[in-house]
């Protein structure tokens, strides 16, 4: 049987379930992107505007390795949160076992391939100019954390599977507050620079890992494994990698447009470019918090009822997770409307960057109240474990219609027709979002086929 704790997703009101899930996800990813956010603005005004630039230019590497910790997480928490519900609990014991031995085994290799081809890839992503030496820096040292993260990032999806979302919102709190306390002991008061803001990400991250490896060995998981559940399983690998394989897809064409948007930028504008696109970057992960944490809440609710065939309550959770998040959506553009001077203000002193990025931002975020429903159609099919169509989802609004955007727009419109190309495609995905979901809920999640 499946713990209570798991069996409270398929039992409980829906609406009140999905408060419970989101408010700690939510709550986490604020925390998360916060210390993003704050730790940008120490990075800008304790070393300087270039040292951001220098941050973003390494972003895509590092955080495409440690995507490949959250990918195996969430495609082995699909079918962990439906083992559950089909009250299959080996199955899901063996799968959280290859998901460890898969990141680990990945992940360092990426990490030693990384750190052979250091000064080939930090040019490639946009570290140029004055950006390579705090790049390199900042580069070399965070990649040794980097597999703690995807250990951290893996575990907490599980840790949501099995209905436990306080827990996984502790395990994103505290590598965020450890950040922020070394990068003031590391940079302000002992003045270590890149050093000091590389080695607080690295140091954080163990933090994280520490804090996940307790939970699972404590009486708080239903998941114990045992030795034999470390050895990779075809079919479960199978498995977790075609679903997983969806996450990983986004974050290799985020590292793409990371790219892509860093030289293209590079040549519009020169480093203040680069920089203007840093700050709107966090900005993305800092504003859409409350709809990324409805997003992560909505994954283990529709993956449990569907594996225990309880159709009308998956069908509900879609309509109530888009109401919610539309409405949080609503809520974060009003803010970015009104705001964005002050906003830009906080990160940095230089004029040109001030002067530039507030236009720029609001463009970027002109289609937010809308973006909620291509984020949870995708994440149902993530959830209910149909890879296909949730890859090709997943991918339509950066993959399919941002890249050739940003590769044809600014041709015509110069460095507007960057920050343009956001609103089109998070327009264009939507619509083909809003018609396969719609779709899905009508043949699929018909009502007479409920129990």
């Amino acid at each position: 049987m499946a713990s209570a704790n798991s069996t409270n997703l398929g039992e409980k009101p829906i609406a009140k379930l999905l408060v419970q899930q989101a408010a700690p996800a939510s709550i986490g990813i604020l925390v998360m992107s916060l210390n993003i956010l704050i730790d940008t603005i120490f990075v800008g005004n304790w070393i300087g505007s270039t040292a951001i630039a220098a941050i973003n230019v390494v972003l895509p590497v590092s955080f495409f390795i440690a995507a490949l910790g959250m990918a195996i997480g969430i495609g082995g928490s699909s079918i962990i949160s439906r083992a559950l519900g089909a009250n299959n609990q080996k199955k899901a014991v063996k799968t959280f076992g290859n998901q460890i031995s898969l990141t680990l085994l990945l992940t360092i290799s990426l990490v030693i391939i990384g750190l052979v081809f250091v000064d080939s890839l930090i040019p490639v992503f946009g570290g140029k100019g004055d950006i390579f030496e705090p790049a390199k820096i900042y580069y070399t040292i965070v990649l040794y954390g980097v597999p703690f993260l995807a250990l951290c990032m893996m575990g907490n999806t599980v840790i949501r599977a099995e209905g436990k979302p306080k827990f996984a919102m502790i395990a994103m709190i505290i590598p965020s507050v450890g950040n922020l306390l070394l990068d003031y002991i590391l940079i302000n008061q002992m003045g270590l620079g890149m050093w000091g803001a590389a080695w607080a990400s690295t140091a954080s991250y163990f933090f994280c890992f520490a804090y996940v490896f307790w939970f699972f060995i404590s009486k708080n998981s239903e998941l114990k494994i045992r030795l034999p559940d470390f050895q990779l399983h075809k079919t479960i690998i199978s498995e977790i990698g075609s679903l997983g394989f969806v996450t990983l897809a986004r974050q290799a064409v985020v590292s793409i447009i990371y790219l892509l948007m860093n030289n293209i930028l590079f040549d519009l504008g020169g480093e203040d470019s680069v920089a203007i696109y840093a700050i709107i970057g966090r900005m993305l992960m800092f504003a859409l918090f409350p709809v990324l944490g409805v997003t992560q809440g909505f994954l283990p609710i529709a993956g449990f009822n569907y594996g225990a065939q309880k159709y009308h309550r998956v069908k509900k959770s879609i309509n109530t997770a888009i109401l919610y998040a539309c409405g949080l959506g609503l809520l974060v553009f009003g803010g970015i409307m009104l705001f964005a001077e002050e906003i830009v203000g906080i990160f940095t002193q230089n004029p040109k960057i001030i002067a530039e990025t507030p236009n720029a931002m609001r463009w970027v975020f002109a289609a937010t109240p809308i973006v909620a429903i291509q984020l949870i159609g995708a994440a149902y099919y993530q959830a209910v474990g149909k890879a296909i169509p949730a890859l090709l989802l997943t991918l339509s609004r950066q993959g399919f219609f941002f890249i050739p955007l940003i590769l044809i727009l600014p041709g015509y419109f110069g460095e507007i027709g960057v920050w343009i190309s956001f609103p089109i495609a998070d327009l264009l995905s939507t619509l083909l979002t809003a018609y396969f979901l719609n779709r899905e809920i009508r043949l699929k999640l018909r009502p007479a086929t409920s129990r």
